[in-house]
């Protein structure tokens, strides 16, 4: 019988099959960062195992408060700041050239196809758009794999969703993971792998692929993939051009971790997205989705554009395209953290930070601050804000506050019109 995408990978990292159903996989790389690993750290210094496995294949940065706020977030900073230099780990990611973990890691050249991957963090499944494995882990999963290099993980059955057709002007990637979600259910996939596939998705750049493995785990999903192609390879290159001696031999190597025309899936969903119009949630859970019309003249207070799962320089343009010329309603206040310094600086190069600051948006240094509600964008309680993040829980993003989650398209033309509204590239 044939095997899925994740089977083959786990079938190339399986170190010992230890009971039914449970595989320990070799890995290829562990991520960090400072909110989550710092306790790892710390357990791993009480038992008497300071130690890694491989310096060259931990990365980490701080991220999600930076630079620090208050005393706890500068020790949570201090605690990765001397681990990393302590066991050499170069590819540390410090206050300056630090970027949101999940947008700096893929920019840098650490994901690739076929790869194993965990991090402390539920959005790791984002690196799964490049065909490899990556899922987020708890602490003693994360302490194990710093010290050993190895993770436990169950055998995963697949869900695959054949995404088809065009997608209309004006709907994006955000869109359409926002209406899968809804179709699966905030538990629909949990346990599972969810592969990507279709004509949709081939023709999606990296940036919109991560974006929809970035929400696969906002459906249970353990880890979102997308099958590796020529697209991947061209993004990949200059970090693999002298591994190869061309594009297509990256991608007859990389192929191998395709899945086969007869595995074996758990549930196959066919989804056209060709009359398919912007999305948005409401209420307190990622499946709870209308579409934007439905949501015309909701109040905001709040517009955030950023995140690991739209805070890319196509996301940034996007928004820019709408937002020049314009200004932000009276009646709302707009953060745009563009998610790393390379993007910060390619989108001032080409005047999208002007035309933020023109339209009156504060511009913040990359972070994942505002995303989890812990700095650079907080809500007060009963406050409302449309965003272009992931998890729109009760008080994710400040205590008692409300999101909105939707493209940023759509959360460019909500700061405008200060309420919920199609973006003007959207023409159904």
């Amino acid at each position: 019988m044939g095997k899925t995408a994740a089977q083959k990978i786990f079938d190339a990292h399986r170190i010992d099959s230890p009971a039914p159903g449970v595989a320990v996989l070799s890995l290829d790389r562990v991520f960090c960062h400072e909110i989550t690993t710092p306790i790892a750290i710390n357990d791993l210094i009480a038992i008497g195992k300071d130690r890694v496995f491989d310096p060259d294949k931990i990365k980490a940065v701080i991220d999600h408060v930076t630079p620090a706020k208050d005393s706890k977030t500068a020790e949570q900073g201090k605690t990765i700041r001397d681990w990393a230099r302590r066991h050499n780990i170069k590819d540390f990611f410090d206050i300056g050239r630090n970027g949101v973990c999940h947008a700096i890691f893929p920019e840098k050249g650490f994901v690739r196809p076929g790869f194993t991957i965990i991090m402390g963090d539920s959005h790791t499944c984002t690196h799964g758009a490049f065909g490899a494995f990556a899922a987020g882990v708890g602490t003693t999963d994360l302490e194990v794999g710093i010290l050993k290099g190895v993770c436990t993980m169950r055998e995963p059955e697949t869900i695959k969703v054949n995404i088809t057709g065009t997608l209309p002007e004006g709907v994006y990637a955000k869109d359409v993971i926002l209406a899968i979600i809804k179709t699966l259910t905030v538990n629909g996939a949990t346990d599972h792998v969810i592969e990507f596939a279709g004509d949709a998705v081939a023709a999606m750049n990296m940036d919109a692929r991560m974006t929809l493995c970035n929400m696969a785990i906002e459906a249970g999903g353990t880890c979102g993939i997308c099958y590796p192609d020529m697209v991947t390879v061209d993004y990949l290159w200059p970090f693999i051009q002298d591994e190869f001696a061309t594009k297509e031999d990256a991608l007859a190597a990389y192929s191998k971790f395709l899945p086969d025309a007869d595995a074996k899936y758990a549930k196959v969903i066919d989804f056209d997205v060709t009359a398919l119009e912007p999305m948005v949630t409401f209420n307190y859970k990622p499946d709870q989705v209308k579409s934007v019309r439905e949501m015309t003249g909701t109040p905001v207070d709040q517009v955030y554009i950023g995140s690991c799962t739209n805070g890319r320089l196509e996301d940034l343009r996007i928004a820019a395209t709408i937002l020049k010329g314009k200004r932000i309603s009276d009646n709302v206040r707009a953060v745009v953290s563009p998610a790393t310094p390379l993007i910060y600086q390619q989108a001032l190069k080409e005047g999208l930070i002007e035309i933020f600051m023109e339209a009156g948006f504060c511009v913040t240094n990359p972070t994942c601050g505002a995303c989890l509600g812990m700095s650079n964008g907080v809500l007060a309680n009963g406050e409302v804000c449309a965003s272009t993040t992931n998890r729109n829980f009760n008080g994710r993003m400040g205590k008692g506050g409300m999101v909105h989650l939707m493209s940023p398209a759509t959360a460019a033309a909500t700061a405008i019109a200060g309420v919920i509204t199609n973006s003007p590239l959207y023409k159904g």
